[in-house]
């Protein structure tokens, strides 16, 4: 693709944005259809500098030359509150985050930033909550001189990112929704979430985990022994 910047995206309505942000990506992984799901699951590799944070919000999208953030910090200065930024670090990839962007995207209220590259300055970003995905951390310097392209899509943990995807993100990693997808996603993943909340109440009040997801008939039909002995009187 063409290097090129692009100053509009489509978003998703706030609305849906504010619903996906409080649903586990776990239930939204789960509420994907299932030849979706895989595609849309960033690899492990991509990992969240902070436990406990959970965020959502609409891709705005960079993709950096190996060992440069230009791209990164012309989409910084676009992105609007409740975004997330979304980088293809490029390979070999310079710092592409660091103390002073947070300091910045903190300011304008982004949701987060997903990196497919370098941070640096980590102790810096833990102190100010930075929510950001990454892939390592290096202290080294990146050029700022382009090329790259901004608002386009990008790959990003092996996933296409598209401007405007939702993207979420929490402790078991990231995930990108695209917008024909969100609305029944988040459905799914409310009804999901609502069956959860439904079992944490019934082994509370006695039920077994094994009861509740109806096992013993699973059981049954895959064929393993169960036998009222030890492991050594059934060898007998």
């Amino acid at each position: 693709m063409d290097d090129a910047v692009y100053l509009k995206l489509s978003r998703p309505h706030p609305d849906m944005v504010a619903r996906v942000s409080r649903i586990a990506v776990s239930d939204l992984y789960e509420a994907l259809p299932a030849d979706e799901r895989d595609g849309a699951v960033m690899n492990s590799r991509i990992r969240p500098l902070l436990p406990g944070i959970r965020i959502a919000g609409p891709a705005v999208t960079a993709r950096c030359a190996p060992n440069d953030n230009l791209m990164m910090h012309k989409a910084l200065l676009l992105a609007q509150r409740g975004d997330v930024l979304v980088v293809d670090g490029g390979e070999p990839s310079g710092a592409q985050w660091g103390y002073l962007a947070a300091v910045y995207a903190n300011k304008k209220e982004l949701a987060g930033v997903v990196i497919d590259g370098c941070i640096r300055d980590a102790d810096e970003l833990v102190a100010c909550r930075s929510p950001v995905w990454f892939k390592e951390i290096s202290p080294s310097h990146p050029t700022k001189k382009g090329p790259g392209t901004v608002n386009v899509p990008v790959q990003c943990g092996g996933v296409r990112v598209q401007p405007g995807d939702l993207v979420c993100a929490d402790g078991d990693g990231v995930l990108v929704i695209p917008q024909r997808l969100l609305e029944a996603t988040i459905f799914a993943a409310e009804a999901r979430a609502k069956e959860e909340a439904a079992a944490v109440k019934a082994i509370e009040a006695g039920q077994s985990l094994f009861e509740i997801h109806g096992l013993e008939s699973a059981l049954q039909v895959s064929g393993v022994k169960v036998s009222d002995s030890t492991w050594m009187e059934g060898r007998n």
